[in-house]
């Protein structure tokens, strides 16, 4: 969009305020608003801030930072309308006082992954599905508590379908082509998928719709979180991510091989062994809090065995089946990022992973079809099949000595996280439990 377009669209929604957003290193969405009257200053001057306060960002000595607005972004929010302060949003990339882009925008982290794959030849298209719970107030108590106890695909108990279908409505208002939505397995769990796009645009989306489901749960008095496992003993939330390779054009997927097992090209092979050989390093993106590993274990339908198959649910990669005739669906489904990754971050390290594998051909294993839950360790021993990182500082450690993850990342952005994760583990194990009271206190 022109800077005409914008501000004749402002005008035409009767916008009041604009809210400038980002995300910082962690994937919190941060908002700058500015008057609708200061738009056209914004777009021509950028909008200046003090990243210092910003985790992730800059140290005081060296704060100022400007926000350079992708007007492709504009979209009018929705449940902003017919009020006196209508609201549109505007995704902005970081940038320094010299007019270099920030080397720890996640945001600009993507972009320079998808430059590299372009002058590969390639088009990088996702397709994210994120799992959220919903919870009802609980007084004071900060213990979730679900909205209802139905369960996958459950209709007469599901007391969200109405929620889900206003939240619908309201991505659909933003410019988000929603596929489907339905009751997850958990109780107040659900999933509300989009369609696939290249992968700047899909982290865009995976942004404004955390935004978005947050403030319709709201108007219902409930809570909406992505939270990877709020609630011991049920399933927890993943975001299964969904990959592929086109030809720039758009027109040829790359990964497609009519010939090819399970349909697939070489490249396409190549592509999943690269992330198969750097998935304990970008655990620490695509999994990245404590409490993320609470979900990534055997028996919730996590998978945490480095494998593919086709069938299998319980492998890391899964090849989805296709109906004929639709070879450009031909994809990768990776299956344990969970929906608190920073969606730049994780798309960048994921391409990253996979074009490594690309350019130095490496050969995928053998795949894998029978229930790997069911395996014993020295079965899995036997067929080479490991397992993703056991815990937080686990992953953190495979990170610092993954040389291709921390080039995609960039050493800034590294040690900024290594730092931050470092200290969240720290708190950690240092803290105590109810668990631990309740197992301990009267015994000891």
């Amino acid at each position: 969009m022109t800077k005409s377009e914008v501000l004749s669209l402002a005008k035409e929604q009767k916008v009041a305020f604009i809210n400038v957003m980002f995300t910082d290193l962690l994937g919190v969405m941060k908002a700058l608003t500015i008057p609708v009257s200061k738009l056209e200053d914004a777009i021509e001057q950028n909008v200046w801030f003090d990243g210092s306060s910003i985790e992730g960002f800059a140290r005081i000595s060296e704060s100022d930072m400007y926000l350079k607005l992708d007007l492709n972004t504009f979209t009018v929010i929705p449940w902003s309308k017919g009020t006196r302060a209508v609201t549109a949003l505007i995704i902005a990339d970081v940038y320094m006082p010299d007019g270099s882009p920030f080397e720890g925008d996640p945001r600009g982290i993507l972009k320079r992954q998808i430059k590299r794959a372009e002058e590969m030849g390639y088009q990088f298209n996702t397709g994210p599905e994120l799992e959220f719970f919903l919870f009802k107030k609980n007084g004071d108590s900060l213990a979730p508590l679900p909205h209802d106890t139905a369960g996958y695909f459950d209709q007469t108990t599901d007391l969200a379908s109405d929620i889900r279908k206003e939240m619908t409505f309201a991505l659909h208002e933003l410019g988000i082509d929603v596929e489907a939505l339905h009751h997850e397995v958990a109780i107040g769990q659900h999933e509300i998928d989009f369609k696939y796009d290249n992968a700047l645009r899909c982290a865009d989306i995976v942004i404004i719709m955390k935004y978005a489901l947050k403030s319709i749960a709201m108007k219902y008095d409930l809570h909406c979180t992505f939270m990877p496992k709020p609630i011991a003993g049920i399933n927890g939330s993943g975001m299964h991510v969904h990959q592929s390779l086109f030809s720039l054009d758009g027109k040829k997927n790359l990964m497609h091989d009519k010939d090819g097992e399970y349909q697939l090209s070489a490249l396409a092979k190549q592509y999943i062994a690269g992330q198969l050989k750097h998935i304990k390093a970008m655990n620490a993106i695509l999994n990245p809090t404590v409490n993320s590993y609470k979900r990534l274990v055997v028996g919730y339908e996590a998978p945490v065995y480095v494998a593919w198959g086709q069938r299998n649910r319980s492998a890391l990669i899964r090849i989805p089946r296709i109906t004929k005739g639709r070879e450009k669906a031909v994809r990768a489904e990776l299956r344990c990022p969970d929906p608190s990754a920073n969606p730049y971050l994780a798309f960048a390290v994921m391409l990253a992973a996979g074009l490594d594998g690309i350019e130095k051909k490496m050969q995928a294993p053998a795949p894998v079809e029978e229930n790997i839950f069911e395996f014993t360790d020295e079965t899995a021993a036997a067929r080479g099949i490991t397992t993703v990182a056991k815990n937080l500082m686990d992953a953190i450690e495979e990170l610092k000595k993954d040389q291709v993850v921390c080039e995609a990342l960039g050493s800034f952005t590294v040690e900024k996280l290594v730092e931050a994760k470092t200290a969240e583990w720290d708190s950690f194990r240092m803290s105590v439990s109810q668990w631990e009271l309740d197992r301990y206190l009267e015994v000891y």
